[in-house]
């Protein structure tokens, strides 16, 4: 092993983590640290404005922007909990991560990612209500249903972080310090431990597992009888109108899901850890910088109440 890379020895209990980040080569470190810190000034900027914009907005009080907000909360927490460490160890060398550290950006990490799971379904359940049932939208979608469906996303998440944190930190880790990423994720550390992990390998797959195929049960039920309702109208303009809609929200969805397959749908062995870091970029960085313009700022109803709050803030 490299001299520069710390390790534990065999018989010491690690107390520090290495983590190796997305590439060794000193002559992108710059690159990749404006890059970052580029992204995570949009991604800060963008949810912030619009949870700003829905809570002062009265015409924007609505489910569907109730539980935008709360998935631009998300993404804000998602991004935090990762990227001002990956800016951290750009800038100034120091790639180590204390063993608490690290079990608290898993949990913030988790916690992040299942309510994110959870809100895309809740979003794709309100949108079905919506076309499917609109007469009756009002009495299902009402204020205490949101709250409970953002309260039951909120909870679940919370103790599937904790149960993933616990699977993991529970392994002895007495050999091996050096993370094969960029951030304190489950696969990466899990990885290192100096005992039989198959048990807990299979734990984590169960419970990923468990949450990304109801999530994505609800979502794909729920779009296919939109398509089928919207297809029973005979309306080119409010087919192409539900299309357009469906476009932007599975795009991230596909992003979403389809990383999160790829990184933990599968045991360790199966890993490439290069390539679980290119992927982990998009679901951790990428996407929370996407979600406010995929699902909010192409929508004429916040760029109207946008422009408002900013002519009003102009004329104080």
């Amino acid at each position: 092993r490299d001299s520069a890379v710390p390790a534990m020895e065999n018989t010491t209990e690690v107390s520090t983590f290495f983590l190796l980040g997305l590439t060794a080569a000193p002559e992108l470190q710059g690159p990749l640290f404006a890059l970052f810190l580029m992204v995570y000034l949009i991604t800060l900027i963008g949810n912030l404005t619009m949870i700003l914009v829905i809570l002062l907005d009265p015409h924007l009080h609505t489910p569907m922007y109730f539980f935008l907000s709360n998935l631009s909360l998300v993404d804000f927490c998602y991004s935090s909990t990762v990227t001002p460490k990956v800016l951290a160890g750009l800038l100034t060398d120091n790639k180590l991560i204390s063993y608490n550290a690290c079990a608290a950006q898993m949990f913030f990490f988790a916690l992040s990612a299942t309510a994110e799971n959870y809100l895309l379904a809740t979003m794709a359940y309100d949108r079905f209500v919506a076309v499917c049932k609109p007469l009756h939208y009002p009495m299902i979608m009402t204020r205490n249903a949101c709250i409970r469906l953002a309260l039951g996303s909120y909870i679940s998440s919370f103790l599937t972080a904790a149960i993933d944190v616990g699977d993991t930190f529970c392994l002895p880790f007495c050999v091996n310090n050096v993370v094969h990423h960029f951030f304190c994720d489950i696969p990466a550390v899990m990885s290192l431990a100096c005992s039989d992990k198959h048990m807990n390998e299979l734990i984590l797959i169960f419970i990923c597992s468990f949450h990304i195929i109801f999530a994505l049960g609800v979502i794909l039920i729920s779009y296919l009888l939109i398509f089928i309702t919207i297809l029973s109208f005979h309306s080119s303009k409010g087919m192409k109108k539900a299309l357009t809609t469906c476009t932007s929200h599975f795009t991230a969805v596909s992003l979403f899901y389809g990383t999160v397959i790829i990184m933990y749908l599968k045991p360790s062995s199966s890993h490439s850890m290069d390539r679980d870091k290119i992927l982990s970029v998009f679901y951790t960085m990428v996407i929370p910088m996407l979600n406010p313009m995929v699902y909010s700022l192409r929508n004429k109803e916040v760029k109207s109440a946008f422009m408002k709050m900013f002519c009003r803030q102009n004329f104080l």
